[in-house]
């Protein structure tokens, strides 16, 4: 059985403080690291206090940055770079999120060139994948997303792909209390599984991660979680609340 992964994106919540408290609380939790992987994603200034509150879990709680730079330095006001990221402590950068492509544009482009620099200076990544309202109406939801896969993917090698965990993220559901039912998350999750088989063959294909986000709650994380192709889930508002953010970690066991 694969380890799952469950991972709390803070997005733009929580100053220093507030972020340095929440992850002392995880911290001093009953989590079995033997039995599932755990990260949160903290807004940039405050991965240096959390990665500093949880060093002593020696990696087990991972800090996880919520996007990157596509550059590696130089005048791009208010971009932080990889290698910035890499001091502080982050081992896993989110891109791709729907957040940054609906609000901020991105492109499939831009953020395929994010996940090869990341991957090209040994930080993990977790590619951020998922359709509209209007998309899953229009019945191209498998095409759009399967196509987000193969784009965000372009010119990643067979030796790096197991730094990639795929995140789905349905973009009506996020933060809307509506969630995909599991057998319509499974769905399309078994479509990425597919889709990641014809481009690194189904023995690698079948060792990555995907995970679900989107109104993910402690009430409906295990149903989630007991589908055969859902591996963790990356979670919103509920990982701003340490009994919520907990109960999700212990439904993935």
């Amino acid at each position: 059985m694969m380890k799952p992964y469950i991972v709390g994106n803070w997005k733009m919540n929580l100053d220093a403080a507030e972020g340095a408290e929440l992850a002392g609380k995880l911290l001093h939790a009953s989590i079995d690291y033997d039995t599932v992987d755990v990260g949160v994603a903290p807004a940039f200034p405050v991965l240096y206090p959390v990665k500093q509150t949880v060093a002593s879990s020696k990696g087990r709680l991972a800090v996880v940055a919520q996007n990157v730079s596509a550059e590696e330095k130089g005048a791009f006001t208010g971009e932080s770079s990889i290698s910035m990221l890499k001091s502080v402590g982050v081992t896993s950068v989110i891109i791709g999120h729907s957040e940054r492509r609906q609000i901020f544009g991105e492109t499939d482009q831009l953020i395929n060139k994010k996940v090869r620099l990341t991957l090209s200076h040994g930080l993990d990544v977790i590619l951020c994948v998922g359709e509209t309202l209007f998309e899953r109406e229009a019945d191209s939801h498998f095409e759009t997303v399967t196509a987000q896969v193969a784009k965000g993917l372009k010119d990643v090698p067979v030796d790096k792909i197991e730094q990639v965990t795929v995140a789905y993220e349905p973009v009506w559901a996020i933060g809307t209390g509506v969630n995909a039912s599991p057998s319509d998350a499974q769905a399309m999750h078994f479509r990425i599984r597919e889709m990641l088989k014809s481009l690194y063959g189904p023995v690698i294909a079948n060792k990555l991660r995907i995970l679900y986000g989107g109104s993910v709650k402690p009430d409906n994380a295990k149903g989630l979680m007991n589908q055969p192709d859902i591996n963790g889930a990356l979670v919103g508002g509920a990982s701003l609340k340490p009994e919520d953010f907990l109960g999700i970690i212990n439904s993935s066991k």
